[in-house]
């Protein structure tokens, strides 16, 4: 890192957080490509664990208040400090205007942390750069108008697909105080937000692609025998957009000649009642719940497993995946892919190719593992295309490149 380097301010909504490896890979990798950043968390981290990527982050971390009236001194201060600011009026216009169309709590606290962290910027700040469209890309929009400098957002799955389109609209246009650029993982969502966008060039797909630097070479796998125990892995938030659920409920009618275990790491909210589910089918003995882990945890599992499941789906609130960093994580151990064609899963996974897509319907999970079990060549053979696949297209460096390149351009506006 060199100290010419343009100076950011990054807003994430919590760090570290180990469900987000793929925002902890981007800002190493930024830092690596010489820009001097740190990191304003609008939360304080839950997690026990951490990756060992965190740790090679090496600017300061400040946590924004969370709840504002934890921290009253600092924000009565903050807003002495924020309303002086020349962009003070606008911002507060703009905000009480996004206030009538939402009237929570969340977008009061935004305002708030908007004004801490206008008043708490140092001066020789540039530019700002939010990941999230949502309320991270809120408070970066509130505080860049206060400062007077240009943001930018990196926009993800659930902040696109969740959020209102007259906010996502607003945040897209120059008029509207919107951002300079905005990046997005997932050509559906670039499609997508273009089509909201004053100037679709502004809306830039650039795929996390995998640092894989950060992995082992894949195992040698010999090809299991089609009778043998078959181990299979799933990674994510036992939340309702994971389709664990259905899951368990397509293990409940696999073929009693097929000797399965299922293993799954991550935390979530619907941990008890998944775990109930499968007491209630008589399948706990043949599941074991890791709870989070960190990374090298995480490829220990993937090498020893035989099949990679994600049953993503579409939640009842529009929630979704964009395309799971994990899925590269799992091709990236030759592990074989079982997955369904959500969003942008097919923008890595071709089914009957790199891996299979199937329905999130139980019979049809239930039917693809059963056919993937016994036919392990067939299934290592798509292994082994995904891993090709990862290799040729899906590399952090050329999206990490690009990136740079915007976020100087952010920059050097902000002068």
């Amino acid at each position: 890192m060199t100290s010419a380097a343009p100076k950011l301010a990054v807003l994430v909504k919590g760090w570290p957080r180990l469900s987000e490896t793929f925002i902890a890979q981007e800002l190493v990798a930024l830092q690596e490509a010489g820009h001097s950043f740190d990191i304003w968390s609008l939360r304080h981290p839950t997690d026990t664990k951490r990756h060992p990527l965190h740790d090679r982050f090496n600017g300061q971390v400040h946590y924004l208040p969370e709840y504002l009236y934890e921290e009253p001194e600092r924000i009565a201060a903050a807003r002495a400090i924020a309303s002086r600011l020349p962009g003070y009026g606008e911002a507060y216009r703009v905000w009480r205007q996004d206030l009538r169309r939402d009237p929570s709590h969340n977008r009061i606290r935004r305002f708030g942390q908007a004004c801490v962290l206008a008043a708490e910027l140092p001066q020789e700040t540039q530019a700002l750069y939010a990941h999230f469209m949502h309320t991270p890309s809120s408070v970066a929009r509130y505080a860049s108008i206060m400062r007077g400098l240009p943001w930018s957002f990196s926009a993800h799955a659930k902040d696109i697909w969740t959020s209102p389109d007259w906010e996502k609209r607003e945040k897209l246009q120059l008029a509207t105080h919107g951002a300079a650029f905005g990046a997005t993982c997932t050509a559906i969502g670039a499609a997508h937000l273009r089509d909201l966008a004053d100037d679709p060039e502004r809306v830039e797909l650039i795929y996390h692609g995998l640092d894989l630097s950060r992995f082992p070479a894949p195992p040698e796998r010999n090809i299991r025998a089609a009778d043998a125990p078959f181990r299979m892995l799933s990674v994510g938030r036992l939340v309702e957009k994971k389709g664990f659920d259905r899951l368990i409920e397509a293990f409940a009618r696999l073929p009693n000649t097929l000797n399965w275990h299922w293993t799954h790491i991550g935390g979530g909210n619907l941990g008890k009642m998944l775990s109930a589910q499968a007491d209630a089918a008589g399948l706990s003995e043949r599941i074991t719940w890791m709870g989070a882990c960190d990374q090298p945890e995480v490829i220990t599992e993937m090498r020893n497993a035989d099949l990679f499941v994600l049953p993503s789906r579409i939640a009842k609130d529009g929630d979704r995946d964009g395309l799971p960093n994990v899925l590269m994580e799992a091709a990236s151990q030759r592990l074989p892919i079982l997955s369904t064609p959500v969003s942008a899963i097919p923008e890595f996974i071709e089914t009957s190719v790199h891996g299979v897509l199937a329905s999130d319907d139980p019979s049809a999970l239930a039917t693809a593992i059963s056919d993937m079990a016994v036919n392990p060549v067939r299934t290592a053979r798509m292994a082994e295309a995904a891993f090709n696949r990862l290799i040729a297209d899906f590399r952090m460096d050329p999206g990490i490149f690009r990136l740079s390149k915007r976020l100087n351009a952010l920059c050097a506006d902000g002068l």
